[in-house]
């Protein structure tokens, strides 16, 4: 019967009283307890489809029967200014039952759910119980819609506020945003509600109810005002963060390599994994980087923090790492420059680091540590350790000493630096982290045979497969090398004094080697381009000149002296009697080049081998 049926968000008929303000009291206690779960429920969403999703979950059924969601397309981001007409697409439909005729005005029974049961006596409304509804095509509306300036959508709009669909100004806007051929309303079925962000309405949305339930009253635009004000305001919040996160994400992918070298007597591989999407950006990275004597550095760090802040620090971290690289410092003090470098940076700018040289002739690494985990080293025949390394100070504290520690690399091992994310959840400890990955390790060397180790790649994800669903709290950053080193034998070095002789003398060694290594068919470009490198470095020399040749896949030499001078080439003149040598070099080897060292330089040029004797 009239007068029996549920109360209502909307302010409907409520139970028989004799106290007409009781009952109205009673129901704008509805309404506030309404009011304050569904904003709850729009706030906890995160990303743009939760915020949205949040409303129609909110909203349908308790507020109206269906609800329909307009956002403009693209969204606009802080102070974008919008080029070319305004458009808004239909972001999601939700409905609670089939609405045949919303043009309707036939009696209510009272049909609804009653608000005061679905909050509870907490006061929380408990939407699991509500019927979870289809998103779109459940309404026939018009996809996109273009405001027209000065239109009737657009003076809607610019006035903020909610209005009744059966407005004057609402009969005159819905066709614009609906579409001519949606059915209009009657009586107070619907409501039209701008969503107003900080600066500039991003969308609307339509409440509609059926024909069997009460009319929107007036204080239900108030209702509409705070759901469209909550809305807005965390839709302009979750555009703003993702622009952010993917200009940081962006950011810290461009600054790690696109590819690692390949340098000689080391295989690399690499990955590197985002954080889970409630703290995607990160600081980590890692590098590899050639140096002088077929040496490499490799190095992984980790920027404390998770912001656009700590991407850019760790590309300027990266970067001053890569020029100290260059300079040949030993490891302990390329972290003494960083820790400086970070200082400069901020007070706060803290970081954690690991430097490691790599000598594949020597088949030893230097390592040294800034507050990093330490490194597992897997060897051949599948025993797995984590190296003692001093663990230092992070980068960034200031006032600290760094040590470096040298090890054994021997060939066929794999040496592992990482980032704590691999290690450290809310689920473990760092140090139960590295336990486990040392026994994973073990455990992967166990299943591809002792007699040869694991593929690096295959090595890699399978260290990765060891998260468990807890365990993305922080981004990842994983480097793995593979030591194969250059066999003693496959090396011939000389100290040549600097004098005019020593271009002859070099000449004699290099073919010596090559006769040695078979490559006698190489000796007269390399004995010509050896000499033409000796004479430059003796010109300036004022200590021995050191002669290399390796023989890998191709034959390098190398040619270091105690000048800081780099060598330039130049086209010489006829009249010239010098100048010709690296002219010479460029266009007779393979590759070469300069690098200058803390105690001079070395220049360096590699030639192709024979078919024959070429490594595969």
């Amino acid at each position: 019967m009239p007068g029996q049926g549920a109360a209502h968000p909307a302010g409907g008929p409520g139970e028989n009283t004799t106290h007409p303000a009781a009952g109205e009291a009673r129901r704008e206690g509805d309404r506030l307890r309404f009011v304050g779960a569904a904003t709850r429920r729009i706030a906890r969403g995160i990303d743009l489809d939760e915020i949205v999703l949040g409303l129609c979950r909110a909203t349908v059924p308790t507020f109206s029967d269906a609800i329909l969601v307009y956002l403009r397309d693209p969204l606009p981001v802080g102070d974008e200014r919008p080029i070319g007409p305004v458009v808004l697409r239909l972001r999601r439909t939700d409905r609670l039952r089939p609405i045949d005729d919303l043009t309707d005005t036939g009696s209510t029974n009272g049909a609804g759910t009653d608000l005061a049961g679905a909050a509870g006596a907490t006061g929380e409304l408990d939407f699991s119980q509500l019927p979870l509804l289809g998103p779109q095509g459940d309404l026939p509306a018009a996809e996109l819609c273009e405001i027209r300036p000065g239109g009737a959508l657009a003076e809607v709009l610019r006035g903020v506020r909610p209005v009744f669909g059966s407005s004057a100004a609402a009969q005159a806007a819905l066709p614009e945003l609906l579409g001519a051929d949606h059915p209009l309303p009657r009586g107070n079925r619907a409501v039209l509600a701008p969503l107003r962000g900080r600066r500039r309405v991003i969308g609307a949305a339509v409440f509609l109810r059926s024909p069997e339930r009460p009319a929107f009253e007036q204080n239900d635009l108030l209702v509409a005002a705070q759901l469209a004000t909550h809305t807005a305001l965390g839709i302009d919040k979750a555009v703003l963060y993702g622009r952010e996160a993917y200009i940081a994400d962006e950011l810290q992918r461009t600054m790690l390599p696109d590819s690692l070298p390949q340098p000689t007597g080391v295989r690399l591989a690499s990955r590197y994994l985002p954080a889970a999407e409630t703290a995607r950006v990160g600081g980590d990275w890692y590098d590899a980087i050639p140096l002088p004597g077929s040496r490499v550095a490799l190095v992984v760090g980790d920027v404390m923090g998770h912001s656009m802040t700590s991407a850019a620090i760790m590309g300027q971290l990266r970067t001053t790492a890569q020029t100290l690289a260059q300079l040949d410092l030993p490891p302990a003090e390329v972290l003494h420059h960083l820790d400086e470098q970070a200082q400069r940076l901020g007070s706060d700018r803290m970081a954690t680091c690991l430097y490691a040289v790599y000598d594949p002739v020597s088949h030893r690494i230097t390592i040294a540590n800034a507050g990093h985990p330490p490194p597992v080293l897997l060897h051949l025949g599948g025993r797995a350790e984590v190296l003692r390394v001093p663990p230092g100070a992070p980068i960034g504290v200031g006032g600290v000493d760094f040590e470096a520690v040298e090890l054994d690399a021997p060939a066929g091992a794999t040496l592992l630096l990482y980032t704590d994310g691999l290690v450290e959840s809310r689920l473990r400890d760092v140090w139960t982290g590295i336990e486990q990955l040392r026994e994973r390790l073990a455990t992967t060397a166990q299943l591809t045979g002792l007699d040869h180790p694991p593929p690096l790649e295959a090595l890699c994800d399978d260290v990765l497969d060891m998260l468990g669903p807890g365990d993305r709290d922080d981004d990842i950053a994983l480097l793995a090398a593979r030591f194969d080193g250059i066999a003693p034998s496959d090396v011939a070095y000389w100290f040549l004094d600097p004098e005019e002789t020593a271009p002859g003398r070099a000449r004699r060694f290099a073919r010596r080697a090559l006769t040695r290594w078979g490559l006698e068919e190489l000796s007269d470009s390399l004995e010509l381009l050896v000499s033409e490198v000796v004479t430059n470095a003796v010109r300036y020399a004022e200590r021995p000149v050191t002669l290399r040749l390796l023989r890998t896949d191709v034959l390098r030499c190398e040619v270091g002296d105690d000048s800081p001078q780099l060598p330039r080439q130049r086209r010489a003149r006829d009249t010239d009697e010098g100048g010709r040598g690296l002219f010479l070099v460029n266009r007779m080897a393979r590759r070469w080049g300069a690098t200058r060292l803390s105690s001079g330089k070395v220049v360096w040029f590699e030639l192709t081998l024979p078919a024959a004797h070429e490594r595969r």
